[in-house]
């Protein structure tokens, strides 16, 4: 599939920025994703951007591997995401904005939706939530934020992530 390079995919996330348009009726203030493929940040954002260019947009990358910021490469836990290079689906400018999210912090934030939401999650989106929290808390009340739970914690319980709690 080649997936890293297979733009074939940023048709089906033009339709998941379809939908959160639909479900926000087109009153979505950001949408925050995490930087794997880039497929579905890249996506997203070229359909919210196609209804309002103010829709803020902000990528999420492994803080002990922030390549996209400018950091060196690094060895982090927060699997489908920061490959360590910049990958080919990402373009300049895509995003407002870049924020880190430590391993760490992604792995307390996917444990206490478990245990507060009951969304069982993996660390991904464990650093989803974590930095539309704070954008959420920088934009204020009455805006709206989006993220998207990309994983489950099925696939985690061997893992640091849940056998350490």
């Amino acid at each position: 599939m080649d997936q890293l390079n297979n733009a074939d995919q940023l048709p089906s996330y033009h339709q998941m920025g379809k939908e959160i348009w639909e479900q926000t009726d087109g009153k979505i203030s950001a949408f925050v994703q995490s930087v794997g493929t880039c497929g579905s940040l890249r996506g997203v954002a070229e359909h919210l951007r196609g209804h309002d260019q103010t829709v803020r947009i902000v990528a999420v990358e492994p803080e002990e591997s922030a390549v996209l910021s400018g950091a060196e490469s690094g060895s982090h836990r927060i699997e489908g995401i920061g490959a360590g290079f910049v990958v080919p689906l990402w373009t300049e400018g895509l995003a407002d904005e870049i924020q880190t999210v430590s391993t760490q912090e992604a792995m307390a934030t996917a444990r206490r939706l478990a245990r507060q939401e009951g969304l069982f999650a993996g660390t991904s989106t464990g650093g989803n939530v974590a930095v539309a929290l704070r954008i959420a808390a920088a934009l204020g009340p009455d805006r709206t934020v989006v993220t998207v739970a990309v994983d489950s914690g099925l696939k985690y319980l061997s893992t640091a992530l849940y056998s350490d709690t």
